[in-house]
């Protein structure tokens, strides 16, 4: 597999930059690209029903069998992936022999069609135990190909996937070299589908995957250009998009969503997503709802490190306003996300009861390389300050 690579030489470390796969294909229209592909059997990864509605799996269909492609749909990838759906299609994919992976829809779809394509090429290991060990380096023989429906996650360009663990009530992430697709196609009129609230909700998931990313520790100029780019872009568009649907706002997003994530794969992110992953695999609810409601307490917790709060006002002073969290909460209100994590669905009762273990899980992942060091009683207090929603000026 081409590896698009850049060495970044800083304080006598060598570190490899890697922003996306092959290539990037935008455009509106740009899924007929599809008809460039080097291929003989293609094995489609997709959620529930939204990529039958807008009609796209239909038009892949037509355009892979149009030269004589063979094509299996595999359909049903729930909100967050888990185990068994993971190995689910992995026996599906042994009946027909893929050559080409391709996973459309959201980030779950885009997920689930990576890691299939890995442990699809490795038999031997087992993917429950391999994916907390750490994942295959590379992978040598299925082409990946991911498009996004949404505009959030960014999975088509990223090293990144996440699994949930029922059992544990988990969502862990994953990194590999093995898990970039080779080509990410970015049609924005496959997002003109998508209901206001989902817009709203990936966008902010996009949202944070950049201004976490800019201040992240190991954060460097060339991931740093990108991240406050898509943070200006995604200011001055999601708005738009979310409220009016209309194409030139949801392209803009598209493409600012996906630089975002070619940013944070170089940096990674921080606690919001720590927090998202533990409250996602205990409620079952959407990440970037979750990272949306968390992300103006989150920038508010790191202002107390002078590195972040000069980074965060710098970000603030592109988009034009005195205070980032302050501008985030705003904007969250202006397309219809709620403040709190009461507000958005997880219950009371469960909260207090099981507080200990959110804060335990909340403190793994991406907590792990936030800017500002979060102790357990940081996180406990931080977890309750969103959970209730409390006013950022206090």
């Amino acid at each position: 597999m081409l590896a698009l690579a850049i060495y970044f030489w800083k304080e006598t470390v060598l570190k490899e930059l890697r922003f996306h796969g092959r290539s990037i294909i935008t455009g509106r229209g740009s899924l007929a690209s599809l008809q460039n592909i080097a291929a003989q059997r293609v094995f489609v990864v997709t959620g529930g029903q939204s990529m039958f509605a807008n009609q796209t799996i239909a038009k892949i269909d037509t355009l892979l069998r149009s030269r004589n492609i063979a094509v299996k749909v595999h359909a049903g990838i729930p909100i967050n992936p888990h185990v068994g759906a993971i190995v689910d299609g992995i026996a599906s994919m042994r009946e027909f022999a893929p050559d080409t992976v391709i996973g459309v829809g959201g980030g779950a779809a885009m997920d689930a069609a990576k890691l299939m394509a890995v442990f699809y090429e490795n038999p031997d290991l087992d993917i429950e135990t391999t994916f907390r060990a750490g994942l295959p380096q590379e992978r040598k023989h299925i082409q990946l190909i991911c498009i996004p429906g949404t505009s959030g996650t960014a999975s088509e360009v990223t090293p990144f996937a996440v699994l949930t663990y029922p059992a544990d009530k988990l969502k862990l992430g994953a990194r590999s070299p093995a898990l970039v697709p080779d080509l990410a196609i970015l049609d924005a009129e496959i997002t003109l589908s998508m209901p206001a609230n989902v817009a709203a909700e990936t966008g902010i998931d996009a949202l944070t995957h950049a201004i976490e990313c800019f201040t992240n520790p190991s954060v460097e100029e060339f991931a740093s250009c990108l991240a406050a780019g898509a943070v200006e872009g995604l200011f001055t568009y999601l708005r738009s998009s979310v409220l009016n649907g209309d194409i030139d706002s949801r392209e803009k997003v598209h493409h600012y969503q996906s630089m975002a994530g070619c940013a944070f794969s170089n940096a990674g992110t921080g606690m919001g997503h720590g927090v998202a992953h533990a409250f996602g695999g205990r409620f079952d609810l959407g990440h970037g709802l979750l990272n949306a409601v968390a992300l103006p307490h989150v920038i508010r917790f790191n202002s107390r490190d002078p590195r972040s709060r000069d980074r965060y006002a710098y970000l603030a002073r592109r988009i034009g306003a005195d205070d980032l969290a302050l501008a985030v909460l705003a904007l969250n209100q202006s397309i219809g996300i709620p403040a709190s994590f009461a507000a958005i669905g997880v219950p009371e009762t469960a909260f207090e009861q099981e507080i200990e273990i959110l804060v335990e899980n909340s403190l793994k992942g991406s907590t792990r390389v936030n800017p500002v060091p979060v102790t357990t009683e940081d996180m406990r207090v931080f977890l309750r300050d969103v959970f209730t929603g409390k006013a950022l000026d206090i």
